[in-house]
């Protein structure tokens, strides 16, 4: 007799069953999949279905069934789980945006010159852009004698743009009937839309699956929650990450779409610690305000995690996983501790805005490693992919001698003599838009009593960070450290998570979160804010398998506590004690 399905196998089964009826029906839909659902293994199956159906008339018709990932690394899961089928055509949105059209060469000559952000170059190569034939490398946007270089944010809006036209709609739907969207929420806003308004209700137009979670959109442009009239909505109420005592907290925190478990028997943990006991003073500020000092945020961090560990937890990198919801004392553990004081927002260096820390972390770091290595062709891929011509022995012990410099000055220098050794010697050389910046930054007059621009100073605090800093913050932005926060965590799971939650986001604050949260309505002005705070908190709590502990270092009000209350339940709660 074959064993008993579990709860969580029931309700993964209905939802599937649900989306081959869709599938089966020519009826697009969104399969709404929450944290440990199995997500990703309901889309292995659509596709699994779908080759399985058109086998016989889609190679023959030269057509495809589109796949769009959010990252190279769920395309290249997605395609080794499809055995790599020809029948499907799975790459990054971008990838397969440039795949639509790269063939119309003449129309994009005439969108890029329309568009602001190229006006410049344009006017520089003289006006327009002639017969160049329009490329994509994930380069800097430049025009060359017969060419032009797209940048990766020029993609998206000229397909949207090409959407406008309905004889492009029909070569799409012609060559892709059917098109899956893997982790929609997280899919460019404007071009959803523009899928919504061009193509749903709207035919003749591909077969559209939509998977994800709207209460997992973590990026910034990305559409959130997908309505149309003509999307029917599945919701997948499994949980096969979990234990009861973690997924019973997700339900209470989100009702609407109730989980099931794999076993209802597993034992868990769920503890929550806040500092409110903590009579000293605590961070002002706009984005620091009301969160404990540094030091006494380490040391509380540091007692929370010996508590645990005379509870069984296991603080191995290969058991437990601290999560990092507040980026000073992130910083101070990881060794960058300068960077936050250097720029007014945080996401200049943590999501590598700013030009300086792109080029470091993105390119000058791994052309170092490459060329430490001895991997010379590696080293100029790293830099752009435009090896320098090296017409003598001369030329190629210059470039050695020069990278030699930069590897002494990156163990003892700052980032300034860093940017000073790559000015003088130009090799590598630096990007044009740090070039300018500095030139700018020597130009500028101090005598003259005006203040300096903020861009202009932010580069001069940054210039005096010793470079050491830069180093560790890539190792980190790689994943490469025993702590993550939300760049790091989306998709993951671990067996023990430590959330450590406080201020020092510009765009997050956690305790307002939790009073908006227990209130009757959410302001219309507060919406956008509270579910970027939701949502990143949900799939913090949402990674453990067996114990979930959160350490609140930020000073919480009485309506936060009794959210907490609600949704972890008061006897998880626990003040931290102060001596």
């Amino acid at each position: 007799m074959p064993d008993p399905q579990s709860p969580a196998e029931v309700a993964s089964q209905r939802a599937l069953d649900a989306m081959f009826r869709s599938l089966d029906a020519g009826e697009h839909f969104r399969l709404e999949a929450g944290a440990g659902a199995g997500k990703t293994y309901s889309l292995i199956k659509a596709l699994h279905y779908l080759i399985e159906r058109h086998k016989s008339t889609f190679p023959r018709k030269n057509k495809q069934i589109a796949c769009i990932t959010f990252t190279n690394v769920a395309r290249d899961e997605i395609a080794a789980r499809t055995d790599r089928s020809p029948m499907v055509y799975c790459d990054t949105n971008h990838a397969f945006c440039w795949s639509l059209i790269s063939g119309f060469q003449k129309q994009l000559r005439g969108l890029v010159e329309a568009m602001p952000a190229w006006q410049e170059r344009i006017a520089e190569a003289g006006g327009g852009l002639g017969n160049r034939v329009i490329e994509y490398n994930f380069g800097h946007r430049s025009i060359r004698e017969d060419r032009v270089s797209l940048h990766h944010d020029d993609v998206l809006p000229l397909t949207v743009s090409l959407m406008e036209h309905a004889k492009f709609r029909h070569i799409v739907t012609d060559r892709f009937p059917i098109i899956l969207v893997d982790e929609y929420q997280d899919t460019d806003k404007d071009w959803v839309e523009a899928i919504q308004r061009l193509f749903l209700g709207n035919p003749p137009s591909p077969l559209f699956g939509f998977f994800g979670d709207h209460w997992q959109k973590i990026y910034g442009n990305g559409c959130g929650r997908l309505e149309h009239p003509q999307v029917k909505e599945i919701g997948k109420e499994a949980n096969f990450r979990s234990v009861k005592a973690i997924v019973d907290c997700l339900n209470r925190m989100r009702p609407e779409l109730q989980q099931f478990v794999e076993d209802p028997d597993a034992i868990g943990q769920v503890s929550v610690f806040h500092t409110n006991a903590w009579t000293g003073g605590r961070q002002t500020g706009a984005h620091w305000g009301g969160d404990l000092p540094s030091e006494v945020g380490h040391d509380t961090l540091e007692g929370v995690k010996a508590s645990l560990t005379q509870e069984g937890w296991d603080f191995s990198p290969e058991s437990t996983k601290v999560l990092m919801l507040t980026h000073r004392l992130l910083a101070s553990e990881q060794g960058y501790a300068s960077l936050p004081s250097v720029f007014r927002y945080n996401d200049s260096f943590a999501k590598k805005e700013h030009p300086y820390i792109a080029f470091f972390v993105d390119q000058l770091e791994p052309a170092c490693d490459a060329f430490s290595a001895n991997r010379f062709g590696a080293m100029f891929d790293a830099l752009g992919g435009n090896t320098p011509l090296l017409r003598s022995q001369a030329d190629k012990a210059a470039w050695h001698d020069a990278m030699s410099q930069l590897l002494a000055i990156r163990e003892n220098g700052t980032v300034g003599e860093v940017i000073d050794h790559l000015l003088n010697r130009r090799k590598p050389r630096l990007p044009e838009a740090i070039e300018k910046r500095e030139r700018e930054l020597r130009e500028f007059d101090r005598a003259s009593g005006e203040e300096m621009p903020a861009a202009l100073a932010e580069i001069e605090k940054l210039r005096a960070v010793r470079y050491a800093e830069i180093k560790t913050l890539r190792s980190y932005l790689d994943g490469h450290s025993p702590f993550e926060t939300k760049h790091g965590v989306k998709g993951a799971e671990f067996e023990n998570v430590l959330v450590v939650i406080g201020r020092g986001w510009n765009q997050y604050n956690f305790g307002e979160m939790l009073e908006l949260a227990g209130s009757a309505a959410i302001p219309p002005g507060k919406q956008a804010a509270f579910e970027r705070n939701r949502n990143l908190f949900y799939v913090a709590c949402s990674r453990p398998k067996r114990r979930l502990a959160l350490l609140f270092t930020q000073q919480l009000s009485p309506d936060a506590i009794a959210t907490l209350e609600r949704w972890f339940l008061p006897e998880s709660i626990r003040a931290v004690a102060f001596s």
